[in-house]
């Protein structure tokens, strides 16, 4: 049977101000995304994880996850840039999708201080801290 009944969706506005990569410069890499290594409050309150989330990578199976040095599955070394903000809860019911396909700037120019997550949201990781900073030799960061 159809269900025709009314349901409230949320949108992602791309805010790539972060990316100050040359549009014909960069390098990003494709990557999956274990979701349930995300905190929903913290990362994607309106279902959606933005562009600018700093990506770990889990030593066991290889899925990328939110960078935290303080982590002790891999994921203490950063190893990229989620380059477009993804979808993580299903349209219609909110469900969260289990593994998502990202890409991952690893190559480029980035300005810090306009990522989206910060160490106010240490405990769940995805923020930029010095550690992450020397994790990505091959990312310019400034303004």
């Amino acid at each position: 049977m159809t269900d025709i009944s009314v349901f409230t969706q949320a949108f992602q506005f791309e805010d790539l101000s972060w990316d100050l990569t040359p549009v014909d410069g960069g390098f990003v890499i494709a990557g999956t995304l274990d979701t349930s290594l995300l905190t929903a409050n913290q990362h994607y309150p309106n279902g959606y994880l933005k562009s600018g989330f700093v990506c770990g990578k889990v030593t066991t199976g290889g899925l990328i996850g939110p960078y935290l040095d303080a982590a002790s599955d891999g994921r203490t070394k950063a190893v990229g840039i989620l380059r477009a903000s993804v979808r993580i809860t299903r349209f219609g019911d909110g469900s969260v999708i289990p593994k998502v396909g990202i890409s991952m700037l690893v190559h480029g120019q980035v300005d810090p201080t306009k990522l989206p997550y910060t160490s106010g949201g240490a405990a769940g990781g995805g923020y930029l801290d010095a550690n992450g900073q020397a994790d990505l030799p091959l990312i310019y960061f400034g303004s």
